[in-house]
């Protein structure tokens, strides 16, 4: 069954969101007020939330005890860790959880078309394609619009934005002061990629006036 609009939110964990976490993304602390803001918006007008969040173990490929930051980062997220949880900010409801192992479309499919909470979707490596069935679910529901928000900007929300645009999603609202960039000097750059590709850059209040969806 097909959804219209859906909210897109992106890896807002400890890890991330906390000052104190293991993979602290400059200021967003900041951003918590207007990610609940968000949150608390798609609850109200039933709009169903899909939040892609790290599960990691030592061994996996994006952990490195000398990252680079772009493709290896420390640990973070480690699995069954405080680190690891959503903040309180975009607490899911009914979340159906789909692990990084490929299922069966068609029974994936029927799955989702039954489920009116939200959707979590792990996933070993920074990028939400990287979870097979991410694809699944995009191809399910053949949502028209995606409002994304979370972080961070320059690594998983725009791993998330690219493969929207690959896969043809019609609107894609990047709603930019509730994000925050690990390399902020790569904002500007990926910005004018994005709007020459008819990303919409909104902000909260576009989106929780309604001037958007």
């Amino acid at each position: 069954m097909k959804r219209e609009v859906i909210f897109w939110d992106v890896d807002t964990q400890h890890d991330f969101m906390d000052a104190g976490g293991k993979l602290y993304v400059p200021g967003a602390e900041s951003i918590k007020p207007l990610l609940a803001r968000l949150t608390d918006y798609a609850h109200s007008k039933g709009v169903q939330i899909v939040a892609s969040a790290d599960d990691h173990l030592a061994e996996h490929r994006e952990l490195s005890s000398e990252p680079d930051f772009h493709v290896t980062f420390p640990e973070h997220c480690m699995r069954g860790t405080r680190g690891a949880e959503k903040i309180p900010e975009t607490a899911l409801r009914e979340a159906f959880v789909i692990e990084p192992e490929p299922q069966p479309h068609d029974a994936l499919a029927r799955r989702l078309w039954s489920h009116d909470g939200d959707v979590l979707i792990r996933k070993h490596w920074f990028d939400v394609f990287s979870n097979p069935n991410t694809t699944t679910l995009l191809e399910a529901w053949d949502p028209t619009e995606i409002v994304v928000y979370g972080v961070a900007l320059d690594v998983c929300d725009r791993y998330a934005i690219e493969g929207f645009l690959e896969h043809g999603v019609p609107r894609i609202h990047l709603v930019l002061d509730a994000t925050k960039a690990i390399h902020e000097d790569q904002v500007p750059s990926l910005l004018e990629r994005w709007r020459a590709q008819e990303v919409n850059v909104v902000t909260t209040d576009d989106i929780t006036c309604g001037r958007v969806v």
